[in-house]
């Protein structure tokens, strides 16, 4: 037996390194835009030329055509495109949003710049959502993935540890994920100022963020025991976070991870951020709807669990020491 666990040790350690370092170096490895949405404004004809010229570039733009300066920041306002290129007579104008992805801003400022500079024309750029002063990178928002899928999966492992069931469980995994989030949101918006939305609205996906990842630990734990501990935990950490998407964008990432990406808590929570934080809640349903059903899933999990425990212990064969004779 000690021999099978020390082989099982020398395979699985080397594994585990292999996938962990493919999960989060190959994303990084390959980050370029994919489909990135992008705005063309202008009269039709010069839109089109500078459309086509956006094109050359094969697969890296999904093209969306404008009336004018004024639709194409209604779409950058609105999280349909991460930038425009307006066509105006004083000359091409680039807008962008450094709100949704600094990385990407930077990039369409340099792509479109160089195209503007192969055909004799210089570009002015205007960020029309800007990351806050304090955060132009969106470093910090990016570091908050980690530290709240590991408050997730401390919140998850801790409830099933204690033994916690049912309801309690329940009411224990939630009553933790509301104190992170208020936690979470003063730290980032009150002390360090990179969050500029509403104040509760951003505790409450910050909340709901933890809530996703600990009912899910808590939940599979309940069903599958360490297995499903484990499971949950390593899925969020070697899956969730690289995948996330955070430091530049999904499409930023090679597919099927940036799809793949969002349907994780750590992906949806920052997507979700983004909107509440600096663009009004636009865009906002999809993953907060991605959150909301990893929360409930988890939570009806944790009751799931308690129930099936009940009900193999009610069907368990009565030892025959313990029959009370028969008179």
């Amino acid at each position: 037996m000690p021999t099978r666990r020390l082989v099982a040790v020398a395979v699985l350690a080397p594994l585990l390194a292999a996938l962990a370092l493919w999960a989060f170096a190959w994303p990084a490895a390959r980050t370029a835009p994919r489909d990135l949405p992008l705005g063309v404004a202008g009269p039709p004809a010069a839109a089109a030329q500078v459309e086509k010229q956006l094109e050359q570039k094969r697969g890296a733009f999904e093209i969306h055509r404008y009336a004018d300066e004024a639709a194409g920041r209604n779409a950058i306002k609105d999280r349909a495109v991460y930038g425009a290129v307006v066509v105006t007579p004083q000359g091409p104008e680039l807008l962008t949003a450094s709100a949704a992805s600094p990385t990407v801003a930077q990039l369409l400022q340099q792509a479109v710049a160089r195209q503007a500079a192969a055909h004799g024309a210089q570009i002015r750029t205007v960020d029309v959502v800007a990351a806050p002063a304090t955060d132009p990178r969106g470093a910090a928002l990016n570091a908050s993935v980690l530290p709240l899928a590991l408050a997730g999966i401390a919140a998850g492992s801790l409830v099933t540890m204690t033994g916690l069931r049912g309801a309690r469980a329940v009411a224990a995994l939630i009553g933790a994920a509301a104190p992170v989030g208020a936690a979470a949101a003063g730290i980032a918006h009150s002390w360090l100022g990179v969050l500029a939305g509403n104040w509760w609205a951003e505790a409450g996906v910050l909340g709901l963020a933890t809530l996703a990842v600990s009912a899910a630990v808590a939940g599979l734990a309940a069903l599958f025991g360490r297995a499903g501990l484990g499971i949950a935990a390593g899925t969020v950490m070697l899956f969730g976070n690289p995948f996330s998407g955070a430091p530049s964008a999904p499409q930023m990432l090679p597919e099927p991870v940036g799809t793949i990406g969002q349907w994780l808590p750590p992906g949806a929570s920052t997507t979700l951020l983004r909107s509440v934080s600096f663009f009004d809640g636009a865009a906002a349903t999809g993953p907060a709807l991605t959150l909301s059903w990893w929360a409930l899933l988890g939570l009806g999990a944790v009751l799931l669990g308690r129930v099936l425990k009940a009900r193999g212990k009610a069907t368990e064969p009565v030892p025959e020491r313990d029959l009370a004779p028969v008179g």
